[in-house]
């Protein structure tokens, strides 16, 4: 439109002009000024033309922008609501005709009960043995030591019951059975029943759950061949970390019914233990623990010269201190590692003497120390060594208190030690199979000289090899 007006205009003023020009000589200044004005009235007229439609085109720009974007939000709209009754249709026809809602009744179903079911595991420990000793006129043996069996459950979310019944070919009973209270205060459990107690390291495991076939010569000789076991409460009290540095607390008050310590507790006066854990990591692959250990007790009835008991109460004090260090490279923590943990144990037992010579006291003590590598996924190898020293009394073989022995015997010097390497091949994560070969020798004891040990071990349930 613009092109066609311009060109108007230059049309028009072609024909002005040549008018002007035929009419040159017959007109006067006062016409040509005249046309003048008129040509300079025409050219504002068009340029007003070009404003206005200038104008005009951007309104109608405006315009249209608007009714695309009113026309795309619409569509965008329609197509929503379009799937959105799409997706309704589809859930209707896959949900079937709807019946109205039911109430929502709860109930204890069977499945649920179910759950409440305790988990139950067996641990077997099947032991053949040829020796060479003093003390024995078998050669060989095959014992079926112990089958374990193992209960646990969780009573509620802060309260997990735990049960060992060692069954032997004469009789069974209740090694362990306990509750444990977690989080009673901050970073505090309590545990209450009977339990292998936390003096040290190994007293705390089973037999079956052992890296030997037995317990410590030390530890055996003071607690007795089945450890320190009694009945009481325990609190554990995880302390806050020293820097890189883990700590835990254990104290426990327990029945005094030990009868290697506190045989002579006939007024069951309860026995204090306290144990003190340090945790902390070397390096990435390596570890450092250590603990101390203390058991105070009393006993309080003695035979005097064979017929006389007198009730005089007396202190009995065990003492403790463990280390381990643990090397296990992080790449290859299933085939290679390196453990090296020793324990020592330092008996005081107060007493009236049974001749009759007044308060005396027994001390006795001992330490053993094994190294262990594991050298491929399923073998280990290791070998440990034991050291036993009791206390000399003349008259530790009077008949009415065999309890001095082997706390106390009549030899003078008297001593014990033993070494024992050993190889063990896990089969798998339930069964596994030990070969050990133990040497003692001492002065003053009959102990067994030379034995071999052949041991098989089994796990059937959920719990494997559990040390405790």
């Amino acid at each position: 439109m613009l092109k066609f007006i311009c060109v108007s205009i230059a049309s028009l003023s072609t024909m002005f002009v040549s008018v002007a020009l035929a009419q040159e000589k017959k007109a006067d200044a006062g016409a040509i000024e005249q046309l003048n004005e008129r040509i300079i009235d025409l050219q504002r007229q068009i340029l007003d033309i070009q404003k206005k439609h200038d104008a005009e085109i951007a309104a109608l720009k405006e315009q249209i922008n608007e009714l695309a974007a009113g026309a795309g939000k619409q569509k965008e709209e329609a197509d929503i609501t379009s799937l959105r009754e799409l997706a309704k249709a589809a859930a209707t026809e896959a949900a079937g005709p709807q019946e109205p809602a039911e109430e929502t009744t709860y109930r204890s179903g069977g499945l649920g009960l179910q759950a409440l079911n305790p988990e139950i595991s067996f641990a077997g420990d099947f032991l053949f043995s040829s020796r060479q000793d003093s003390t024995s006129d078998q050669s060989s043996d095959f014992n079926f030591r112990v089958l374990d069996i193992h209960v646990e459950s969780w009573l509620d979310p802060y309260t997990r019951f735990k049960a060992a019944i060692p069954v032997t070919e004469d009789e069974a009973k209740l090694g362990e059975g306990y509750i444990t209270l977690y989080d009673i205060t901050d970073n505090v459990n309590l545990t209450l029943g009977k339990f292998r107690q936390q003096f040290g390291v190994v007293n705390r495991w089973h037999k079956h759950a052992l890296d030997q076939v037995d317990f410590p010569l030390a530890l055996r000789q003071i607690f007795g061949n089945g450890g320190l076991n009694q009945s009481g409460l325990s609190v554990d009290w995880m302390m806050e970390p020293a820097g890189d540095v883990s700590q835990q607390l254990t104290f426990q008050v327990t029945d005094g019914s030990n009868d290697r310590v506190f045989g002579e507790n006939t007024h069951n006066r309860p026995s204090l233990l306290a144990h003190y854990k340090n945790y902390r990591d070397l390096s990435k692959d390596t570890y450092l623990e250590y603990g101390l250990s203390g058991l105070v007790g009393w006993n309080d009835e003695w035979a005097i010269d064979g017929d006389t008991t007198q009730d005089s109460r007396k202190m009995t004090t065990v003492l403790g201190a463990d280390l381990s260090v643990l090397w296990e490279p992080t790449e290859r923590m299933r085939y290679r590692n390196m453990e090296w943990r020793s324990e020592a144990y330092l008996l005081d037992k107060r007493l009236l003497a049974p001749d009759g010579s007044g308060a005396d006291n027994i001390n006795a003590w001992g330490l053993y120390s094994y190294l262990q590598s594991k050298i491929s996924r399923t073998v280990d190898i290791g070998i440990r060594a034991d050291y036993f020293r009791p206390d000399s009394k003349d008259y530790a073989n009077i008949s009415d208190s065999l309890s001095l022995s082997p706390l106390a015997v009549t030899g003078d010097n008297p001593y014990m030690w033993q070494m024992g390497p050993y190889i063990t091949w896990w089969q798998s994560p339930f069964v596994k199979f030990r070969v050990e070969y133990n040497h003692a020798e001492g002065s003053g004891i009959d102990v067994p000289r030379d034995v071999i040990w052949l041991q098989a071990i089994f796990a059937a349930g959920p719990h494997k090899h559990e040390r405790y």
